[in-house]
């Protein structure tokens, strides 16, 4: 005969369980969250190599822009690729190469991030319409304005991807996967990063959703 306790405990285990997952009410736990994205960085790093996202960005930049005009970028002996373009034609062309055949590994894993993230949107009971406009904590300090809120993440992607090529890698890249290895950039990287984003968020979010 099964023990009713038992089986209450395990149903308890499964609820807490889908309340740290899969909750539709609820974002991951940021310490489940922080432990998952870790593992994927190390298996990252052991598997393939470690992450960076903001190149891919100028990867895709030199796509459109290669289209274009067909002689941005070009191929002088097999497997061999330039460009017309310095940024793209710098570390012997590795960037033209790149964009010449965008099927590799760190272009198909941006894609992936984007469609995992949706995937995960979706099992988790979507986003609500309100949500999808203007997140909650825009409402409570600038009301229904979504052009302005629109405005201002345009610009702020625009100085963040700067200032990340600029630096040499990104928050993934530079700070993330630099500070796993002991790289001495990302932790100054990392510091400069929250010493800009920490005091910027308290004065353009003074209200909490």
């Amino acid at each position: 005969m099964v023990d009713p306790d038992q089986i209450n405990s395990k149903n308890n285990i499964l609820e807490k369980w889908n309340v740290i997952f899969w909750s539709k009410h609820m974002p991951l736990n940021w310490k489940t969250g922080g432990v998952l994205l870790g593992f994927v960085f190390f298996l990252a790093v052991l598997l393939v190599k470690p992450i960076g996202v903001s190149t891919q960005f100028v990867i895709l930049d030199a796509i459109v822009a290669d289209v274009a005009n067909p002689e941005l970028i070009t191929e002088p002996e097999p497997g061999t690729y330039t460009s017309t373009n310095a940024y793209l034609a710098k570390s012997n062309g590795k960037y033209a190469k790149n964009a010449s055949n965008p099927l590799n590994y760190s272009f198909v894993f941006v894609i992936a991030m984007m469609i995992g993230a949706f995937m995960s949107a979706k099992l988790r009971g979507g986003i609500g319409a309100d949500e999808r406009k203007l997140p909650a904590i825009w409402y409570a300090n600038y009301g229904d304005t979504p052009v302005a809120r629109y405005s201002v993440a345009f610009v702020g992607g625009f100085i963040v991807l700067y200032g990340a090529r600029l630096a040499g890698g990104c928050t993934s890249g530079h700070m993330m996967s630099g500070m796993m290895q002991t790289s001495l950039s990302g932790y100054l990287f990392a510091a400069g990063a929250f010493a800009a984003a920490v005091p910027v968020a308290l004065l353009m979010y003074k209200k909490e959703a």
